[in-house]
Protein backbone atom coordinates (compact mmCIF):
# COMPACT_ATOMS: atom_id res chain seq x y z
CA UNK A 1 0.00 0.00 0.00
CA UNK A 2 1.20 3.50 -0.81
CA UNK A 3 1.04 5.77 2.21
CA UNK A 4 -0.18 9.36 2.10
CA UNK A 5 3.10 11.13 2.61
CA UNK A 6 2.60 13.43 -0.36
CA UNK A 7 5.66 11.85 -1.99
CA UNK A 8 4.87 10.41 -5.39
CA UNK A 9 6.25 7.15 -6.74
CA UNK A 10 7.80 8.98 -9.69
CA UNK A 11 9.38 11.72 -7.61
CA UNK A 12 12.63 13.38 -8.61
CA UNK A 13 14.57 11.73 -5.81
CA UNK A 14 15.61 15.08 -4.40
CA UNK A 15 16.93 16.48 -7.69
CA UNK A 16 15.39 19.89 -8.45
CA UNK A 17 12.91 20.13 -11.26
CA UNK A 18 14.45 21.67 -14.36
CA UNK A 19 13.39 23.00 -17.73
CA UNK A 20 13.79 19.54 -19.23
CA UNK A 21 11.13 18.19 -16.85
CA UNK A 22 8.75 20.99 -17.80
CA UNK A 23 9.36 20.54 -21.52
CA UNK A 24 8.77 16.80 -21.13
CA UNK A 25 5.52 17.57 -19.35
CA UNK A 26 4.44 19.85 -22.20
CA UNK A 27 5.02 17.10 -24.74
CA UNK A 28 3.29 14.50 -22.55
CA UNK A 29 0.10 16.46 -21.93
CA UNK A 30 -0.21 18.23 -25.30
CA UNK A 31 -2.81 15.81 -26.71
CA UNK A 32 -5.05 16.21 -23.66
CA UNK A 33 -5.07 19.90 -22.67
CA UNK A 34 -5.82 23.22 -24.33
CA UNK A 35 -3.31 25.91 -25.16
CA UNK A 36 -5.43 28.57 -23.51
CA UNK A 37 -5.73 32.10 -24.92
CA UNK A 38 -4.40 35.33 -23.45
CA UNK A 39 -6.83 38.27 -23.19
CA UNK A 40 -6.34 41.99 -22.63
CA UNK A 41 -8.59 44.88 -21.63
CA UNK A 42 -7.73 48.55 -22.00
CA UNK A 43 -10.23 49.34 -19.26
CA UNK A 44 -8.54 47.00 -16.77
CA UNK A 45 -5.13 48.27 -17.88
CA UNK A 46 -6.23 51.80 -16.99
CA UNK A 47 -7.59 50.72 -13.61
CA UNK A 48 -4.33 48.89 -12.84
CA UNK A 49 -1.94 51.46 -14.36
CA UNK A 50 -0.24 48.50 -16.01
CA UNK A 51 -0.46 46.30 -19.10
CA UNK A 52 -2.28 43.15 -18.02
CA UNK A 53 -2.24 39.87 -19.92
CA UNK A 54 -4.77 37.32 -18.65
CA UNK A 55 -3.84 33.67 -19.22
CA UNK A 56 -7.26 32.01 -19.43
CA UNK A 57 -6.86 28.75 -17.55
CA UNK A 58 -10.56 28.96 -16.64
CA UNK A 59 -11.02 27.91 -20.29
CA UNK A 60 -8.81 24.86 -19.74
CA UNK A 61 -10.20 21.31 -19.73
CA UNK A 62 -12.39 20.87 -16.62
CA UNK A 63 -12.28 24.65 -16.21
CA UNK A 64 -8.96 24.93 -14.37
CA UNK A 65 -5.17 24.70 -14.71
CA UNK A 66 -5.28 21.52 -12.63
CA UNK A 67 -5.83 19.50 -15.83
CA UNK A 68 -2.15 20.07 -16.66
CA UNK A 69 -0.61 18.57 -13.52
CA UNK A 70 -3.06 15.70 -13.29
CA UNK A 71 -2.42 14.60 -16.87
CA UNK A 72 1.33 14.81 -16.43
CA UNK A 73 1.15 12.66 -13.30
CA UNK A 74 -1.25 10.07 -14.72
CA UNK A 75 0.58 9.69 -18.03
CA UNK A 76 3.91 9.40 -16.18
CA UNK A 77 2.74 6.16 -14.54
CA UNK A 78 4.06 2.94 -15.99
CA UNK A 79 1.53 0.38 -17.19
CA UNK A 80 1.63 -1.69 -14.00
CA UNK A 81 1.00 1.38 -11.85
CA UNK A 82 -1.74 2.69 -14.11
CA UNK A 83 -3.56 -0.65 -14.00
CA UNK A 84 -4.11 -0.11 -10.27
CA UNK A 85 -6.05 3.11 -10.90
CA UNK A 86 -5.52 6.42 -9.15
CA UNK A 87 -6.94 8.20 -6.14
CA UNK A 88 -6.76 11.60 -4.47
CA UNK A 89 -8.62 13.84 -2.06
CA UNK A 90 -9.78 17.20 -3.37
CA UNK A 91 -12.53 19.78 -2.89
CA UNK A 92 -13.01 20.10 -6.60
CA UNK A 93 -10.67 21.15 -9.37
CA UNK A 94 -7.97 18.51 -8.83
CA UNK A 95 -10.69 15.92 -8.35
CA UNK A 96 -12.12 16.75 -11.77
CA UNK A 97 -8.67 16.97 -13.34
CA UNK A 98 -7.61 13.55 -12.08
CA UNK A 99 -10.95 12.08 -13.15
CA UNK A 100 -10.45 13.39 -16.68
CA UNK A 101 -6.83 12.25 -16.87
CA UNK A 102 -7.80 8.77 -15.67
CA UNK A 103 -10.60 8.57 -18.23
CA UNK A 104 -8.21 9.64 -20.97
CA UNK A 105 -5.80 6.88 -19.96
CA UNK A 106 -8.58 4.34 -19.58
CA UNK A 107 -8.05 3.63 -15.88
CA UNK A 108 -10.17 3.93 -12.76
CA UNK A 109 -10.24 6.96 -10.46
CA UNK A 110 -11.42 7.06 -6.84
CA UNK A 111 -11.88 10.58 -5.49
CA UNK A 112 -12.38 11.55 -1.86
CA UNK A 113 -14.34 14.81 -1.61
CA UNK A 114 -15.40 16.74 1.51
CA UNK A 115 -19.13 16.93 2.12
CA UNK A 116 -19.04 20.72 1.68
CA UNK A 117 -17.59 20.63 -1.84
CA UNK A 118 -19.56 22.81 -4.27
CA UNK A 119 -22.34 21.18 -6.27
CA UNK A 120 -20.88 21.99 -9.72
CA UNK A 121 -17.53 20.40 -8.82
CA UNK A 122 -19.20 17.24 -7.49
CA UNK A 123 -21.31 17.04 -10.66
CA UNK A 124 -18.22 17.36 -12.86
CA UNK A 125 -16.40 14.51 -11.09
CA UNK A 126 -19.46 12.29 -11.43
CA UNK A 127 -19.82 13.15 -15.12
CA UNK A 128 -16.19 12.18 -15.74
CA UNK A 129 -16.78 8.72 -14.35
CA UNK A 130 -14.81 8.73 -11.10
CA UNK A 131 -16.01 6.93 -7.99
CA UNK A 132 -16.64 9.54 -5.27
CA UNK A 133 -16.16 8.87 -1.56
CA UNK A 134 -17.50 11.67 0.62
CA UNK A 135 -15.95 12.54 3.97
CA UNK A 136 -16.14 15.20 6.65
CA UNK A 137 -14.42 18.51 5.90
CA UNK A 138 -10.87 18.78 7.18
CA UNK A 139 -7.56 17.40 6.02
CA UNK A 140 -7.40 14.58 8.60
CA UNK A 141 -10.73 13.15 7.47
CA UNK A 142 -9.77 13.47 3.82
CA UNK A 143 -6.47 11.65 4.30
CA UNK A 144 -8.06 8.94 6.43
CA UNK A 145 -10.68 8.29 3.74
CA UNK A 146 -8.02 8.25 1.06
CA UNK A 147 -6.00 5.65 2.98
CA UNK A 148 -9.11 3.48 3.16
CA UNK A 149 -9.53 3.77 -0.62
CA UNK A 150 -5.89 2.82 -1.20
CA UNK A 151 -6.19 -0.16 1.16
CA UNK A 152 -9.36 -1.35 -0.59
CA UNK A 153 -8.40 -0.75 -4.22
CA UNK A 154 -4.59 -0.53 -4.40
CA UNK A 155 -4.93 2.74 -6.31
CA UNK A 156 -1.94 5.06 -6.75
CA UNK A 157 -2.20 8.30 -4.79
CA UNK A 158 -1.79 11.49 -6.86
CA UNK A 159 -1.60 14.58 -4.62
CA UNK A 160 -3.13 17.83 -5.79
CA UNK A 161 0.15 19.76 -5.55
CA UNK A 162 2.80 18.04 -3.39
CA UNK A 163 4.26 16.04 -6.29
CA UNK A 164 7.02 16.87 -8.77
CA UNK A 165 5.05 15.56 -11.73
CA UNK A 166 2.05 17.69 -10.81
CA UNK A 167 4.22 20.78 -10.30
CA UNK A 168 5.94 20.25 -13.67
CA UNK A 169 2.55 19.98 -15.32
CA UNK A 170 1.27 23.18 -13.72
CA UNK A 171 4.45 24.97 -14.85
CA UNK A 172 3.38 24.53 -18.47
CA UNK A 173 0.80 27.33 -18.11
CA UNK A 174 3.54 29.88 -17.36
CA UNK A 175 5.69 28.43 -20.14
CA UNK A 176 2.87 29.00 -22.63
CA UNK A 177 2.21 32.50 -21.32
CA UNK A 178 5.84 33.51 -21.79
CA UNK A 179 5.66 32.29 -25.40
CA UNK A 180 2.39 34.09 -26.06
CA UNK A 181 3.46 37.45 -24.58
CA UNK A 182 6.93 38.84 -25.14
CA UNK A 183 8.85 40.94 -22.62
CA UNK A 184 6.77 40.35 -19.52
CA UNK A 185 8.00 42.08 -16.39
CA UNK A 186 6.06 39.90 -13.95
CA UNK A 187 3.75 36.91 -13.62
CA UNK A 188 1.17 36.62 -10.83
CA UNK A 189 -0.71 33.51 -9.73
CA UNK A 190 -3.07 32.73 -6.87
CA UNK A 191 -1.62 30.48 -4.19
CA UNK A 192 -3.25 27.73 -2.13
CA UNK A 193 -1.17 24.58 -1.88
CA UNK A 194 1.44 26.19 -4.12
CA UNK A 195 1.53 23.84 -7.12
CA UNK A 196 0.78 26.52 -9.71
CA UNK A 197 2.97 29.13 -8.02
CA UNK A 198 5.96 26.85 -7.49
CA UNK A 199 5.73 25.45 -11.02
CA UNK A 200 5.47 28.94 -12.49
CA UNK A 201 8.40 30.16 -10.42
CA UNK A 202 10.58 27.20 -11.39
CA UNK A 203 9.96 27.77 -15.08
CA UNK A 204 10.23 31.57 -15.07
CA UNK A 205 13.37 31.85 -12.97
CA UNK A 206 15.18 29.32 -15.17
CA UNK A 207 13.91 30.43 -18.59
CA UNK A 208 13.33 34.18 -17.98
CA UNK A 209 15.27 35.10 -14.83
CA UNK A 210 14.58 38.84 -15.11
CA UNK A 211 10.82 38.30 -14.85
CA UNK A 212 9.42 38.70 -11.34
CA UNK A 213 7.08 36.08 -9.90
CA UNK A 214 4.36 37.15 -7.48
CA UNK A 215 1.38 35.52 -5.82
CA UNK A 216 -1.77 36.59 -4.02
CA UNK A 217 -4.04 34.92 -1.49
CA UNK A 218 -7.04 35.80 0.71
CA UNK A 219 -6.70 37.30 4.18
CA UNK A 220 -8.74 34.37 5.48
CA UNK A 221 -6.26 31.82 4.11
CA UNK A 222 -2.92 33.59 4.35
CA UNK A 223 -0.52 30.80 5.32
CA UNK A 224 1.66 31.31 2.24
CA UNK A 225 2.24 34.98 3.02
CA UNK A 226 2.97 34.23 6.68
CA UNK A 227 5.31 31.42 5.73
CA UNK A 228 7.09 33.53 3.13
CA UNK A 229 7.67 36.43 5.54
CA UNK A 230 8.69 34.33 8.51
CA UNK A 231 10.83 31.87 6.56
CA UNK A 232 9.11 29.04 8.44
CA UNK A 233 6.26 26.94 7.06
CA UNK A 234 2.98 28.03 8.65
CA UNK A 235 -0.02 25.72 8.50
CA UNK A 236 -3.50 26.96 7.63
CA UNK A 237 -5.57 26.02 10.67
CA UNK A 238 -9.02 27.51 10.04
CA UNK A 239 -9.25 28.99 6.54
CA UNK A 240 -12.30 31.14 5.87
CA UNK A 241 -12.67 32.65 2.42
CA UNK A 242 -14.94 32.76 -0.59
CA UNK A 243 -11.92 31.56 -2.61
CA UNK A 244 -12.59 27.88 -1.92
CA UNK A 245 -9.76 26.72 -4.20
CA UNK A 246 -7.18 28.33 -1.94
CA UNK A 247 -7.94 26.67 1.39
CA UNK A 248 -4.97 24.28 1.39
CA UNK A 249 -1.66 24.87 3.17
CA UNK A 250 1.69 24.90 1.42
CA UNK A 251 3.75 21.72 1.63
CA UNK A 252 7.43 21.53 2.53
CA UNK A 253 8.11 20.90 -1.17
CA UNK A 254 6.20 23.87 -2.55
CA UNK A 255 7.36 26.17 0.25
CA UNK A 256 11.01 25.42 -0.49
CA UNK A 257 10.53 26.38 -4.13
CA UNK A 258 8.54 29.49 -3.22
CA UNK A 259 11.18 30.64 -0.72
CA UNK A 260 13.89 30.28 -3.34
CA UNK A 261 12.17 31.76 -6.38
CA UNK A 262 9.14 33.93 -5.56
CA UNK A 263 9.54 37.70 -5.26
CA UNK A 264 6.54 38.50 -3.04
CA UNK A 265 3.13 37.28 -1.88
CA UNK A 266 0.27 39.74 -1.37
CA UNK A 267 -2.87 39.36 0.73
CA UNK A 268 -6.29 40.69 -0.25
CA UNK A 269 -9.65 41.03 1.48
CA UNK A 270 -12.87 39.24 0.63
CA UNK A 271 -14.35 42.46 -0.75
CA UNK A 272 -11.23 42.92 -2.92
CA UNK A 273 -11.71 39.41 -4.35
CA UNK A 274 -15.40 39.94 -5.07
CA UNK A 275 -14.79 43.28 -6.78
CA UNK A 276 -12.00 41.85 -8.95
CA UNK A 277 -14.15 38.85 -9.85
CA UNK A 278 -17.02 41.13 -10.81
CA UNK A 279 -14.74 43.26 -12.98
CA UNK A 280 -13.51 40.22 -14.89
CA UNK A 281 -17.10 39.06 -15.43
CA UNK A 282 -18.38 42.48 -16.55
CA UNK A 283 -15.39 43.98 -18.38
CA UNK A 284 -13.39 41.01 -19.64
CA UNK A 285 -16.64 39.02 -20.12
CA UNK A 286 -15.09 35.91 -18.55
CA UNK A 287 -16.75 33.75 -15.88
CA UNK A 288 -14.03 33.04 -13.33
CA UNK A 289 -14.25 31.62 -9.82
CA UNK A 290 -13.22 33.66 -6.75
CA UNK A 291 -9.82 31.96 -6.44
CA UNK A 292 -8.92 33.19 -9.93
CA UNK A 293 -9.64 36.80 -8.98
CA UNK A 294 -7.11 37.21 -6.16
CA UNK A 295 -4.17 38.11 -8.42
CA UNK A 296 -6.08 40.91 -10.13
CA UNK A 297 -7.33 42.07 -6.74
CA UNK A 298 -3.75 42.43 -5.52
CA UNK A 299 -2.82 44.48 -8.58
CA UNK A 300 -5.85 46.78 -8.35
CA UNK A 301 -5.24 47.38 -4.64
CA UNK A 302 -1.58 48.23 -5.21
CA UNK A 303 -0.36 45.33 -3.08
CA UNK A 304 2.36 44.42 -5.59
CA UNK A 305 4.88 46.61 -7.49
CA UNK A 306 3.23 46.33 -10.91
CA UNK A 307 2.49 49.91 -11.93
CA UNK A 308 3.79 50.70 -15.41
CA UNK A 309 4.77 47.04 -16.03
CA UNK A 310 3.74 44.26 -18.40
CA UNK A 311 2.09 41.75 -16.12
CA UNK A 312 0.86 38.23 -16.84
CA UNK A 313 -2.01 37.09 -14.61
CA UNK A 314 -3.01 33.43 -14.58
CA UNK A 315 -6.79 33.12 -14.23
CA UNK A 316 -6.68 29.77 -12.51
CA UNK A 317 -10.24 28.47 -12.83
CA UNK A 318 -13.87 29.08 -13.69
CA UNK A 319 -15.80 26.50 -11.70
CA UNK A 320 -18.22 28.72 -9.81
CA UNK A 321 -21.60 27.77 -8.37
CA UNK A 322 -24.02 29.99 -10.31
CA UNK A 323 -26.58 29.59 -7.53
CA UNK A 324 -24.19 31.20 -5.03
CA UNK A 325 -22.67 34.20 -6.79
CA UNK A 326 -21.17 36.69 -4.31
CA UNK A 327 -23.17 39.68 -5.60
Amino acid sequence: MQVLTGVSQRDSGGAPLGLADIQAARARIRPFVHRTPVLQSRTLDALASAELFFKCEHLQRIGAFKARGAHNAVFSLNDAEAARGVTTHSSGNHAAALSLAARNRGISAHVVMPSNATAPKIATVKRLGAQIVFCSPGNDARERSCREVISRTGAIYIPSYDDDRVIAGQATAAAELCEQVADLDAIITPVGGGGLLSGSALYVKQAHPKVQVFAAEPEGADDASRSYRSGVLQKQLAPNTIADGLLTSLSERTFAIIKAHVDDIAVVSESDIIEAMRLVWTILKQAIEPSAAVALAAVLRGRLPTAGKRVGIILSGGNVDLEKLPW
